[in-house]
């Protein structure tokens, strides 16, 4: 085993799938941000609402004052430029990962599994040598430039794509998925007007073939793009995958984001090959970074902690899905566990929250008009979601105690519809909620899923 593993840390390959991989993130990260800011989304998700919520041990971070998150943006989109051309790479991922990833953390409501895909790639590109060939930093310096890395370098992200199609396929294999066909049989037929396809979204079959479909893709992708028999196969089959998603579902740029990722599969030569017409097509004298140098993976103190960093990393990467496990009841239900755990577009869950602010010495009482504190899209997400409704009663009761009110209670009746189910109630309407602790454990507040 030990022979195994020091033969495998010996293998070298060219760093050109790494160069490559490097620019596309770049230049997919520098769109992504402009994109964001040109549909008007940092001022309809960051700047109009009051009240933002905000995840576990995070509470710290803030929407900064007046119109500083612009710049925050700014910084984001040009580090991710400075990470497409390899400029001072190691300060430019480091400080994308930091303002991608506080982005991120302002506010609960705006969770995707891309957004949480994006920030832990740009923290593992941090420890990985992508600045060593065709870029600024290599042209600059002979010291940094090598034309050759350590095979582990490019492993290193076929792993973590494994992981998440893995456990995007895993997800997968449930009830309503497979033999509901459940959330797709409510979403397709309304795609009826799409080109060449949309009469056959209203059919049974179809919403089955899209669930078992899929399913088989996210298990079995990885393996067909590992073997080089089956690897232009299978990414012909990832473009339509995600072109297709794409096409029925408004997913923003994750779809790219993920074809263009599989291209670390390819050979070498394949990346070489591209880097080659960039570099006719750019100008740019190629052979300077053919210096036959290997960089190696040394046994000083950097190399040593960058190594315990990484094997961290995957190993919370690999273990973090399943804290669902703790959790009894339905994850779809109660969502304990559901986030940061690869389950993409598994639901379709709607829900109703009314909250109600009792004076508990007189019994006076009255209900909340959520508009007056949520923008629309904050009070969809709130009104299922069991650590949002917690924390939102935390903040009408801190709110109404500010305005005078004395003795505060505050109660929600809720209710919520879960693929299809018919709604019912999901959050216990007679407890007070400000007795309950924010950072607590909130299944004893939810309602069992009657099936």
């Amino acid at each position: 085993m030990n022979t195994l593993l020091r033969n495998y840390r010996a293998k070298v390959t060219k760093a050109a799938p790494l160069a490559v991989f490097r620019i596309l993130f770049g230049f997919l990260m520098f769109v992504s941000l402009v994109r964001f800011w040109w549909n008007g989304w940092i001022e309809k998700l960051y700047l109009e609402p009051s009240f933002h919520f905000h995840y576990y041990g995070f509470e710290w971070v803030q929407i900064p004052p007046g119109n500083w998150i612009y710049v925050l943006f700014i910084a984001a989109a040009l580090s991710a430029l400075a990470v497409m051309i390899g400029f001072y790479y190691r300060w430019a991922i480091s400080m994308f990962f930091i303002l991608f990833t506080y982005i991120e953390l302002l506010d609960k409501t705006t969770y995707l599994n891309h957004y949480y895909f994006i920030s832990i790639l740009s923290f593992l590109l941090i420890f990985l040598p992508m600045h060593r060939y065709f870029s600024w930093d290599a042209r600059r310096g002979d010291h940094i430039a090598a034309e050759y890395v350590p095979q582990w370098t490019v492993d290193s992200i076929k792993l973590l794509l494994a992981i998440v199609y893995i456990y995007a396929g895993l997800a997968k294999l449930n009830h309503d998925w497979l033999f509901n066909a459940m959330p797709l049989t409510l979403w397709l037929p309304v795609k009826f007007e799409t080109p060449l396809i949309g009469f056959l979204m209203h059919e049974r079959w179809m919403h089955y073939l899209f669930s078992w479909g899929g399913a088989i893709y996210d298990l079995t992708i990885v393996f067909f793009l590992l073997n080089k028999r089956t690897r232009v196969f299978a990414f012909a089959m990832v473009v339509i995958f995600h072109v297709l998603t794409r096409v029925l579902f408004p997913i923003g740029m994750f779809p790219f984001i993920m074809i263009f990722s599989t291209l670390i599969f390819f050979s070498p030569s394949f990346h070489q090959s591209i880097l080659n017409r960039l570099s006719n097509l750019l100008s740019i004298n190629i052979h300077r970074f053919n210096n036959k140098k290997t960089w190696r993976f040394g046994a000083n103190k950097w190399h040593r902690l960058r190594a315990a960093v990484l094997i961290l990393f995957f190993s919370i990467q690999i273990l973090f899905p399943l804290r669902y496990l703790v959790y009894p009841g339905n994850i779809y239900w109660n969502e304990l566990g559901y986030r940061f755990s690869w389950r993409v577009m598994l639901m379709e869950k709607t829900g109703y929250a009314n909250f109600k602010i009792v004076n508990a010495q007189t019994g006076k009482r009255f209900y909340v008009e959520n508009d007056d504190f949520l923008t629309a899209f904050q009070e969809k997400q709130m009104s299922t979601q069991v650590d949002f409704i917690i924390e939102y009663a935390h903040h009408l009761g801190e709110h109404f105690a500010a305005q005078g009110h004395e003795h505060i209670q505050v109660f929600v009746e809720s209710y919520a519809a879960l693929n299809g189910r018919m709604s019912q109630t999901y959050v216990k309407d007679d407890i007070d909620l400000l007795q309950v602790d924010q950072n607590s454990d909130y299944n004893e507040l939810i309602l069992p899923l009657n099936e």
